[in-house]
């Protein structure tokens, strides 16, 4: 008896012992707790009141720094820009900036081209960094982001210097030309053939004319505010009648295969446009007595039925250099074929723009001395319709079944072939 009951008082004082050591364990996390860490110092201490709420609204990317130059607020602009890397300000003429600033309470505003973090292209990110004294003992800093705005001022300076170059052309050629037809009023001959060359730049100039009006349009309008169900073959069959002449001359057979019963929804103006320059650049492109084909298909995208329309020539070709800008504006594969067809550098740039307003893209594939394939690819009308798996796209030196001469499209395209077109003469 004398043992259990050692035992039990054993076992009672070892457990009020517990219980003191975790009584005086949780009172001394509770002062922990309430001590000031050095975050809270900063944040809620250091910073005059307000200032806090008025850096958490600003677009600017801001940082606050205090006598040591260790940073007491950061917002997380300027972490994502790199401008604060360890609680320190990681750009050095930033750091001496508000130094300097410190010093005699002057503001300080500078422009710089910071190295762009994660990329080894040497892209440079441009900012407009700005320090002013807040209080006594602090510094703010205000950091904005202007490499977009230079990206666009740049774009715009270029387009500008375009235009004007590619505007004096036709128009230095008419004053050349009318001045060539006034030195020869008596030659019959030479007034018709320079009147001739006249029409040729003044038909130039307005097609130049309008295509900068059809592209400042697409970029500006809304093509969805007026949107409507607009059937392929529709477009398809103006597209073709608008190069119908150009093709005649040069003997070029145009088909289109697998467009019936096949919509897109949006602007019809626009959407014309687009696919018309697509098939007169692969009219233009392509040598006498070869074919364009026009082939069109639905096909299941993460966002829906989708149309994809695709125009195929036997041209030139494309080179991998080229592909990557050719949806520039002013930007021609060969300048000295394009000026002779009447191209302005920016039909492709009009289709691009078309393509992305409407929620879908353009895209190129093309084999040097073998063609280029130019495919539309647009959300469909209805998104609701049946899937359709049995089209395909129409194959090289396939038979046309119409019986009509020169009927043979020929579509260099990764797609599979589709039943045989029907040709448009």
């Amino acid at each position: 008896m004398d043992v259990n009951a050692a035992v039990a008082a054993a076992a009672a004082i070892a457990g009020v012992l517990t219980g003191v050591i975790a009584m005086l364990a949780f009172r001394w996390s509770e002062r922990d707790q309430k001590r000031p860490t050095r975050t809270s110092l900063h944040t809620d201490a250091v910073l005059p009141p307000g200032v806090d709420t008025v850096l958490s609204v600003l677009r600017s990317s801001a940082v606050v720094l205090d006598e040591a130059d260790a940073v007491v607020k950061a917002s997380s602009a300027a972490y994502a820009l790199g401008l604060v890397r360890g609680g320190k300000l990681a750009v050095e003429p930033m750091l001496n900036m508000a130094r300097d600033t410190r010093r005699d309470g002057e503001i300080r505003q500078v422009e710089l081209d910071l190295p762009r973090r994660g990329t080894g292209r040497g892209e440079a990110l441009a900012v407009s960094a700005r320090v002013a004294p807040l209080g006594s003992r602090l510094v703010l800093l205000l950091v904005e982001d202007l490499t977009e705005a230079r990206r666009i001022e740049a774009v715009r300076r270029d387009f500008v210097a375009n235009v004007s170059h590619e505007l004096k052309t036709p128009v230095g050629a008419l004053s050349l030309l009318s001045e060539a037809v006034m030195d020869a009023s008596d030659d019959p001959e030479a007034v018709e053939r320079f009147a001739g060359r006249m029409q040729i730049e003044a038909t130039r100039l307005t097609n130049l004319v309008q295509e900068l009006i059809d592209l400042s349009r697409v970029q500006n309008d809304d093509p969805l505010e007026d949107a409507e169900p607009v059937r392929v073959d529709e477009l398809v069959a103006e597209a073709i009648d608008r190069c119908r002449h150009q093709a005649g001359t040069k003997q070029i057979t145009m088909a289109a295969g697998g467009t019936a019963d096949l919509s897109l929804w949006g602007n019809r103006g626009q959407l014309a446009a687009a696919l018309g320059n697509l098939v007169e650049n692969a009219v233009n492109y392509s040598p006498a007595r070869t074919r364009v084909g026009i082939a069109a298909r639905r096909v299941t995208a993460p966002g829906g039925e989708h149309i994809e329309i695709a125009v195929t020539d036997q041209g030139i070709g494309i080179s991998d250099k080229d592909k990557e800008r050719i949806f520039e504006r002013f930007y021609r594969v060969d300048p000295a074929r394009s000026r002779a067809t009447g191209g302005t550098g920016l039909g492709l740039a009009i289709v691009k723009h078309v393509a992305a307003s409407h929620g879908g893209e353009v895209t190129v594939w093309s084999s040097e001395g073998q063609g280029s394939t130019f495919t539309l690819r647009l959300p469909e009308a209805s998104a609701a319709r049946e899937r359709v798996t049995d089209h395909h796209m129409p194959g090289l030196d396939e038979e046309d079944e119409s019986g009509q001469p020169d009927g043979t499209t020929t579509v260099t395209s990764p797609y599979e072939p589709l039943p045989a077109p029907e040709v448009l003469p």
